[in-house]
């Protein structure tokens, strides 16, 4: 990886971490919009999972937030060392660090690293290698 590609993904990095501080945290409302003894029992899980939903972006956002903070940290601290994987220390293919800046092992090692799936649901990296 050369400086370029460095500087531009740190760019990328940066514009991201603007845009989520931006964006702030998903604020749930009330969990009943009615007043006492008038509750519509149709209308509380539906605002129930709505709370769930949201509470689960904001998580979903502090952990790419953490991950942007520690990229940016490494790229600070041993800046010649970024993109490298840290399983197998081949170095991460720009393209993918361009999707996903803060990435710290390339597709394989993800895969070997996220181990098998839970629930036979979900997909590994290396689903979308052709």
């Amino acid at each position: 990886m050369n400086d370029a590609q460095r500087e531009e993904l740190r760019e990328h990095l940066l514009q991201r971490k603007r845009e989520l501080l931006a964006q702030g945290d998903f604020k749930p409302g009330p969990n009943r919009n009615d007043p006492v003894g008038q509750a519509d029992e149709d209308e509380q899980p539906l605002n129930e999972m709505n709370q769930v939903i949201l509470s689960r972006r904001n998580r979903v956002r502090a952990q790419e937030l953490a991950g942007i903070e520690a990229t940016l940290r490494r790229m600070e601290v041993e800046p010649e060392e970024y993109g490298r994987c840290l399983d197998c220390d081949e170095w991460i293919p720009v393209g993918r660090l361009r999707l996903m800046p803060w990435a710290q092992r390339c597709v394989a090692c993800e895969h070997e690293h996220s181990g098998p799936p839970e629930d036979g649901r979900r997909r590994h990296a290396l689903d979308f290698i052709d």
